[in-house]
């Protein structure tokens, strides 16, 4: 499993490991490069890419639709399977945390109910919702700040939606398993990032990054979809509020902070096996073998 924050180049490195090893295939867990047609500003492998070496859960739905990680983690247990069947080797690459997390410690993954959470939201009072949530699960309470009103409606719509405590689906994300999974992560300075984040976005734009973005200006886009970093910003372009400078400024600015928050997840994570960029493919193969001995040697699925 390669992890780590956007530009890193963790892409690279999966496909060079995948042609060392020969016979591997990449699970991409991307909550992004699941979207048909996003395929220049999510950097989704190339055709000549995905030609020579398979590649599996990319570009499954429509921008219109929704995708919940309960089905990503369905597919991607099912797709992990199928691999190791053919005696190939399944090589995960991905920065987005809970899709990860999802995948290599199997979590059980509770449900969306629209209506509860309708209802929370239209509470202001950040600290009731959390004493509305000591109340009902004093457990779900206890892991999470007061202020984080992101977690606490969810835990409540979880909570009251299901009739289950948000707590009694796990132990939370701050417990972390033995998994079967080496995970090899890509550190970068954090000033080289931010200049290859920058690099990015410029060749994505000569690459026809705008275009495809115009594109899907055209067409229903769910939520999720349209707060893509990037596309976001440049549909609000394309929709005549801002200049292209402005939109590609306010880009760079928001995903150099995104990078930050993917960092802080996966430092979080202790059996990141950690790696200073640039790295190698055959740095990360190192580590997995390495460490691939002391490991399970099948996943858990679903």
């Amino acid at each position: 499993m390669i992890v780590g924050p956007t530009a890193s180049g963790k892409s690279e490195v999966a496909m060079g490991v995948a042609r060392l090893i020969g016979g591997a295939e990449i699970v991409t867990l991307d909550s992004m490069q699941v979207y048909r047609g996003m395929d220049i500003g999510t950097a989704t492998p190339t055709p000549a890419e995905q030609s020579e070496v398979p590649h599996h859960l990319i570009d499954l739905v429509d921008p219109s639709e929704e995708f919940a990680v309960a089905e990503l983690q369905d597919r991607a247990h099912a797709v992990i399977d199928e691999i190791r069947d053919r005696g190939a080797v399944p090589v995960l690459v991905g920065g987005t945390g809970l899709y990860v997390r999802a995948v290599i410690d199997d979590l059980r993954i509770p449900g969306r109910y629209p209506e509860v959470r309708a209802e929370l939201e239209t509470g202001p009072d950040t600290a009731a919702l959390h004493r509305r949530l000591v109340d009902l699960d004093p457990v779900a309470a206890g892991r999470m700040e007061p202020t984080n009103r992101r977690r606490i409606v969810r835990a409540l719509e979880v909570t009251i939606g299901s009739g289950e405590p948000f707590s009694s689906y796990g132990p939370g994300l701050g417990h972390y398993a033995v998994t079967p999974f080496v995970q090899v992560g890509l550190c970068w300075d954090r000033g080289q990032l931010d200049e290859r984040i920058a690099a990015r976005y410029e060749r994505q734009l000569a690459d026809g990054f705008l275009d495809e973005v115009r594109s899907l200006a055209e067409r229903p886009i769910s939520r999720t979809a349209s707060q893509a970093l990037g596309y976001k910003e440049l549909l609000r372009h394309v929709q005549g509020e801002m200049t292209l400078d402005e939109a590609l400024d306010l880009a760079v600015v928001r995903t150099r902070r995104f990078a930050r928050r993917q960092e802080r997840w996966f430092r979080r994570d202790p059996r990141v096996h950690w790696l200073d960029a640039p790295a190698t493919p055959a740095d990360a193969l190192s580590v997995w073998k390495r460490a691939a001995g002391a490991l399970p040697t099948q996943p858990r699925s679903g």
